[in-house]
Order: structure tokens, then C-alpha cells, then sequence
């Protein structure tokens, strides 16, 4: 019991004591990997605590990455990293320049003594649930994407409530969380509206919408727009086989897509901007180059990652909608 010392009227909690103490033993060398901590019931009855406040202290610790825990044995060191204040489960979508965009801001704003161990779960359910399990209680902060995914919400309630923030996409059964995310419904209306006099030169909008990974709210805020402007309009699932008509302007939310139509639109000899237009969705450095430039509807992601490292930072539990803005370039 000698680890772990308690004081009376010392004005800190008594759990914030048990943390200071093991990390003093640890940084002292009386704890070594793999040593096991008293346990539970040993400090509770050594320093007349209750047995919450014991484990308060060890699930903070055991969040942190320092301690863990085995069912029926007990509590033992993990780590001797005790310099390590948070520790944050990231879980993306995917990997992609976007996503870069946002890991490399929020890193550079979140601040020293921090771990962050990044997860993608491709779209996919079964692994969206496995990682959320596999991390539940093993992190001081869980930062969640979980785009359209049916039950998204029900597995992330199964977090610590109060440390979970949701990125990129929120929806209702997420509203009691805090948030950083894209409004896309208006993103996209707003960005068209700001574009109109230059989209009023062309025939007719279509979008590509496959729907597996873009939000709704795209397709709606397109439709919207068309509809409130007398824009004839398509929706279509994908590009293939398909012949680009002069008048028509394309909005790609995928660069796959984006790739497709330009390469076709070469092999058809059209002149990209007059012919026919694209609005891309989301910024990325070579789309102010390719063509000449393609004008994109898009975020900011830098702003993205250091409002989330502001949110995680300062305990904020906010929900702050994160700016967008169509940049016209010549492909339109």
C-alpha cells in the first residue's frame, strides 16, 4: 500500500490522489510493466474510500492507457507513459486528402501529452461495431464519423456519453452530442445559389449520385435548388456509357467520377467550361490546377480539425456547423 498515498484536507479529490500516486510510483520505478496495483477492495478499506471513487481513478487510468484491467484478477501496469494526459479513439470513414486534411490539423492543434490512435471503418457496419466495442472504456476521448450508417447511433450511445464528439455528419438520433459537421443540404443549395448567374449559361444540371457513401442531404439540396430555380435537372447513380450533351454541367461529389467525366469529355473533343461545366465537391490543391481549375463547393478541413481540437481542449459540448463556400473556377 505503500504506492498509493492519501491526505486529508489537502483541498484535491481523493481520486485525483490514487492517479498522482501511481504515476508517482511509476515514474519512480516502484511500478513496472506488468505490476499489478492494489486492488480495489485493499484501498478501500486501507483509506475508508468508497469503492467508486477507487474506481474512478483506476478507469481513468486504465483510459489513459496506463493501467489495465483482467476480470476477476485485478488491475495492472500497461504503460510506464504516464506523461500521456488523453488518450483519443479517432474513427474515420476512409483515408482520403480530406480526412489528411483534418488528422493533420487537429494533431497540430490539440496540444502536448496527447495519444491519438486513428481507425477507418470503410462503410462498413460490422467493422463500425467491432471498433467501437473493442475501444469502449479504453479512451479519454472517442472523435466518431459515422456518416449514413444504419444503427451508427445505437453503437455509439454505448460510449462514455460524456466523452464521445461527432465529426463530418450528425443527424437526429446524435443531437445530445457535441459536433463538429457539415450542413451539406445547405452546403450544396447555398454554393449552387452563389453560382446560379453562371449556371443560368448552361442547359441542364446533373448530378452523380451513387449513394452508398455521399450524405442525403446533397441530393436534396440539389434537388432543392433546381426546383425553387427552374433548372432542369438529373440524378443519376453513375457515369458510365453515358455521352456529355453541350449545356450540360455535372456536380461530382466523387473524384472518381470527376475523373471519368473529364476523360470523357476528351475523348469527345468538348471544351470543359464553355461546352459543358463541373462543380466538384470538396477542395483539394489539384483541382486548382487540373483543366485550368474546377470549381469545387467545399469546406474548410483545416478549420474542421482545429475546431475539434478546440472542442476537445476546452470540454466544449457544443454542436458548431462548420463553414462552406463554392470557389468558381473555370470549369464553370
Amino acid at each position: 500500500m505503500t504506492i498509493i498515498s492519501i491526505q486529508n484536507n489537502l483541498g484535491v479529490p481523493k481520486y485525483r490522489q490514487i492517479i498522482s500516486s501511481v504515476e508517482k510510483a511509476i515514474e519512480d520505478e516502484n511500478l513496472q510493466k506488468g505490476d499489478k496495483l492494489p486492488s480495489v477492495n485493499k484501498v478501500c478499506l486501507e483509506f475508508s474510500l468508497s469503492r467508486d471513487t477507487v474506481l474512478q481513478a483506476y478507469e481513468e487510468l486504465k483510459k489513459r492507457g496506463i493501467i489495465y484491467a483482467i476480470l476477476g484478477k485485478g488491475y495492472y501496469v500497461k504503460s510506464v507513459e504516464v506523461t500521456i494526459k488523453q488518450r483519443i479513439f479517432l474513427l474515420f470513414d476512409e483515408l482520403n486528402i480530406f480526412k489528411e486534411d483534418i488528422y493533420n490539423s487537429f494533431l497540430e492543434n490539440i496540444g502536448n501529452n496527447v495519444q491519438v490512435d486513428i481507425f477507418f471503418h470503410h462503410f462498413n457496419t460490422s467493422v463500425f461495431r467491432k471498433l467501437v466495442n473493442d475501444s469502449n472504456g479504453n479512451y479519454t476521448k472517442y472523435i466518431i464519423m459515422p456518416t449514413n450508417l444504419v444503427d451508427a447511433a445505437t453503437m455509439i450511445k454505448t460510449l462514455p456519453v460524456n466523452d464521445v464528439c461527432i465529426l463530418d455528419q450528425t443527424n437526429p438520433e446524435l443531437k445530445s452530442l457535441p459536433a463538429i459537421y457539415q450542413n451539406h443540404l445547405k452546403d450544396i443549395y447555398n454554393g449552387l445559389v452563389k453560382g446560379k448567374t453562371k449556371l443560368s449559361k448552361y442547359k441542364k444540371l446533373i448530378m452523380i449520385f451513387p449513394g452508398f457513401r455521399e450524405p442525403l442531404g446533397m441530393k436534396i439540396g440539389f434537388e432543392n435548388f433546381c426546383k425553387d430555380f427552374a433548372f432542369d435537372y438529373e440524378i443519376i447513380t453513375e457515369f458510365k456509357n453515358r455521352e456529355i450533351q453541350k449545356g450540360e454541367v455535372y456536380i461530382i461529389p466523387s473524384d472518381r467520377d470527376l475523373v471519368r467525366v473529364i476523360e470523357k469529355s476528351k475523348i469527345q473533343k468538348l471544351q470543359l467550361g464553355s461546352d459543358y461545366g463541373i462543380i466538384s465537391y470538396n477542395e483539394t490543391p489539384l483541382k486548382k490546377v487540373v483543366e485550368n481549375g474546377i470549381t469545387t463547393i467545399s469546406t474548410n478541413f483545416e478549420a474542421m480539425g482545429k475546431l475539434l481540437a478546440q472542442m476537445i481542449t476546452k470540454g466544449k459540448k457544443e454542436q458548431i456547423e462548420n463553414k462552406s463556400a463554392l470557389i468558381i473556377r473555370n470549369s464553370l
